[in-house]
């Protein structure tokens, strides 16, 4: 008889993130966006019949705000759930991460008080001039109670809103976000 191999195997635990802020504790980023022009969806009117004509266009100043909160906040979701994928995370740790984390904007919508489509030519009466840049800022917070996120450094969350810009620049307002810039601050 032969000697005897004895294999011991032990139990390897592997750290995917360590967080020193306490559980449940809120951290809150903010963020700035400029650089952009207006999509009709970031803009409203109050003139009647316009919706036909301009498809897309907000009703209110109140519905011109929401589009732009939601289309930060699925960016912003879709960037993380990106690097969640690529992180190799199963899907139902991915929506806990997600569930963890709200987005918030504020906005000052332009308002048009005379809306052309592309097609229309501008009446003698119209006066057409450049957009305030009041209208051209987006800033907002994200706040988390994930305890990896709430940890990471002001690099890791320039590095999630600067992807988001890009996302924004290849999505359906491409060309109004080409140019568009963030900074965390």
């Amino acid at each position: 008889m032969g000697p005897t191999m004895v294999f011991l195997l032990a139990t390897i635990r592997t750290v995917f993130g360590c967080g020193v802020t306490p559980a449940g504790q809120v951290r809150t980023v903010t963020f700035t966006v400029t650089g952009f022009t207006l999509p009709v969806a970031m803009v409203y009117t109050e003139e009647p019949n316009v919706f036909a004509r301009v498809s897309g266009i907000a009703t209110s100043e109140a519905a011109a705000k929401a589009s732009v909160e939601r289309l930060v906040m699925q960016t912003v979701f879709d960037v993380l759930e990106s690097q969640g994928r690529n992180a190799l995370l199963p899907d139902a740790v991915i929506a806990t991460i997600l569930g963890q984390l709200s987005v918030k904007t504020s906005y000052k919508p332009l308002k048009c008080h005379m809306v052309t489509s592309p097609e229309e030519t501008h009446p003698a009466t119209v006066t057409v001039a450049s957009v305030p840049s009041d209208h051209l800022t987006i800033s907002g917070t994200l706040s988390t109670t994930n305890i990896i996120m709430a940890n990471w450094s002001k690099a890791m969350w320039q590095s999630v809103v600067n992807r988001a810009i890009r996302m924004l620049a290849w999505g359906p307002f491409g060309s109004h976000f080409f140019s568009a810039f963030a900074t965390v601050n």
